[in-house]
């Protein structure tokens, strides 16, 4: 039957009867538009009371926020994992600062770029940096961590993007070959884990710093959390346009810890312990992001114990966190110094941020 045939008959009933038929009618159709208490609210002219100013503020503490991750050393050298929040203060440019977070940090994920220096200066050295490489990426990779490989000389190529896939990462390791001439066969597209990071000029040597630039910019610097670059490498730069400061630099403003694994050929130095400067330059980057120098020769075992210490240092971090008093965004860098309580403690921590919006 139709809705037509319905509604006709309404119409032939006196008036009295017609008026309470109306009344009930309306009284159904207010019951239909009624919402149900699963219904989502209808929309509303008037303003919204509700909404606080407390989201607000909690976005504009949330893009102050500095980050710091670091660890504490005893006189004897020794991992210090026990400390508290009451035992650590942060000064930056000089005044102390408020602590809102503080915790031991073992299971965060971690994100790690292997530089892989692949000169002339690495011929005899290469292979134990490969397999060393590749029991580290197996000691210390969980499922939440990620991974990526560059190996630079004349070039910086991207040799795997980011992964959890282990095994990906040592077949990256083991492709790598000694370049010197400007090439090694490298091609693709940059960035999905063949090809080159672009370079500008004409590149020689071993762009090393290069090398940390580009990596901390178009790697670190889209991720958040706990990161790290390690460098295998004789600590030797020839060609990079990037200089020493603005790879230190690209290195904060990524929040990213550079540790320097210095490894050299002797033959290639003819025999000497030092042939080569670059083991300063090493020393203040490693200095200045929270990391540091670790010298193995030529020492395939002094090579898997850099790994191994390295490995303990992330996995024995703090994470302290605070909203700096000069709440300004400007994009100053702010220097940082954090202080534990105890007898001989030394902290190993980057040396400050830029003050940019939205960093860590």
């Amino acid at each position: 039957m139709s809705n037509r045939a319905m509604i006709k008959p309404c119409s032939r009933l006196l008036p009295w009867f017609a008026i309470a038929l109306l009344l009930l009618c309306a009284t159904e159709v207010v019951a239909q538009t009624t919402p149900s208490a699963e219904a989502p609210p209808p929309d509303s002219n008037f303003p919204d009371t509700t909404q606080q100013t407390t989201p607000e503020k909690t976005f504009k503490v949330n893009v102050n926020l500095v980050s710091m991750y670091f660890t504490v050393r005893d006189k004897h050298n020794g991992l210090i994992p026990t400390l508290s929040k009451s035992d650590c203060s942060i000064y930056e440019d000089g005044q102390l600062q408020t602590i809102k977070n503080f915790s031991a940090e073992t299971d965060l994920p971690l994100t790690l770029g292997i530089l892989l220096d692949t000169s002339g200066s690495q011929t005899n050295v290469l292979p134990l940096e490969q397999q060393s490489g590749s029991r580290f990426l197996h000691q210390i990779m969980r499922p939440k961590d990620q991974a990526f490989v560059v190996t630079f000389d004349v070039d910086v190529d991207l040799a795997q993007d980011f992964t959890n896939n282990v095994d990906e990462l040592t077949r990256a390791l083991d492709r790598a070959q000694i370049n010197t001439a400007g090439g090694n066969g490298a091609g693709g597209i940059p960035g999905i884990g063949q090809g080159p990071f672009p370079t500008q000029g004409t590149p020689k040597g071993t762009l090393l710093y290069d090398a940390v630039a580009e990596a901390s910019k178009d790697k670190l610097s889209m991720t958040t959390g706990r990161k790290a670059l390690i460098l295998l490498t004789d600590g030797e730069d020839e060609g990079s346009i990037t200089k020493p400061d603005q790879a230190i630099e690209a290195a904060q403003k990524a929040n990213a810890i550079i540790y320097v694994i210095l490894i050299a050929d002797r033959g290639f130095y003819n025999g000497y312990t030092f042939g080569y400067t670059g083991a300063a330059q090493m020393r203040k980057i490693a200095d200045a992001t929270g990391g540091r120098v670790i010298d193995v020769g030529n020492n395939g075992r002094k090579l898997q114990d850099a790994f191994d210490e390295i490995e303990r240092e992330l996995r024995t971090q703090y994470l302290a966190s605070y909203t700096p008093t000069n709440n300004k965004t400007d994009g100053t860098y702010r220097k940082v110094k954090i202080v534990c309580k105890g007898d001989g403690l030394k902290v190993q921590a980057r040396k400050g941020y830029y003050a940019i919006a939205g960093s860590e």
